[in-house]
C-alpha cells in the first residue's frame, strides 16, 4: 500500500511540475530558473536522505535516480544562469 501512496504522491507532482512549467512564459523563464536552484539543492538533501534509508535495491536505483536528477537540474540551472547574466556585460573593444 506504501508502494501505491508514494507512486501516486511522485505522478502527482510531475504533472503538476510539467504545467506549472509550461505555463511560464520564456521571458520569466531563466530568472525563476536561476531561483530555483536553492529548492534542487533541498531535493538533493532529501534524495540523499532517502538513499541512506533505502531497505532494498530499488530504493536505492531510485535514490540514486534522484540525485542524479537533482544535480542535473542544479548545473544546468547554474549554467543557463551565467549564461544569461554574460548577456549583460558590456563588451570590450
Amino acid at each position: 500500500m506504501e508502494l501505491v501512496i508514494s507512486i501516486t504522491v511522485f505522478v502527482l507532482a510531475a504533472f503538476v511540475g510539467f504545467e506549472v512549467i509550461t505555463k511560464v512564459p520564456p521571458t520569466l523563464h531563466t530568472p525563476l530558473m536561476s531561483g530555483s536552484n536553492a529548492i534542487s539543492g533541498v531535493t538533493i538533501i532529501g534524495a540523499l536522505i532517502v538513499a541512506g534509508k533505502a531497505d532494498s535495491t530499488l530504493g536505492e536505483v531510485l535514490a540514486f535516480v534522484a540525485v542524479t536528477m537533482a544535480m542535473i537540474n542544479v548545473i544546468g540551472g547554474f549554467l543557463v544562469t551565467d549564461r544569461m547574466l554574460e548577456m549583460f556585460k558590456k563588451k570590450e573593444r
